[in-house]
């Protein structure tokens, strides 16, 4: 059985037990997020594919941390105009674990 989330603005295949990193949610570790937006269910009747989600169907997930990604670094220059800017940047991020899929 498994599952096609929405959360984001990316999709995810997910199953029970799975662990995926999705963008920041509010949520704090160790609470439980249901994630409604659901675009395909497959379990052992068929598949369901929504319109464009699946009417009914959710999935539960369980929040194991916060954190932010490695930094990357961001460096604009324009040749022989003297223009240098360095900036840097962290992704903040959400770890979830699948838990169940209903619908």
């Amino acid at each position: 059985m498994y599952a096609i989330v929405k959360t984001g603005g990316k999709q995810f295949k997910v199953a029970p037990g799975d662990q995926i990193v999705v963008e920041k949610l509010s949520e704090q570790p160790g609470e439980t997020v249901i994630l409604t937006d659901v675009v395909l269910v497959s379990n052992e009747n068929g598949t369901t594919v929504g319109t464009p989600f699946v009417d009914g169907a959710s999935v539960t997930a369980k929040v194991l941390e916060q954190g932010k990604a490695r930094k990357i670094i961001v460096f604009k220059y324009k040749a022989k105009k003297n223009y240098h800017k360095k900036q840097g940047h962290r992704q903040p991020f959400t770890k979830l674990q699948m838990e169940s899929i209903q619908g």
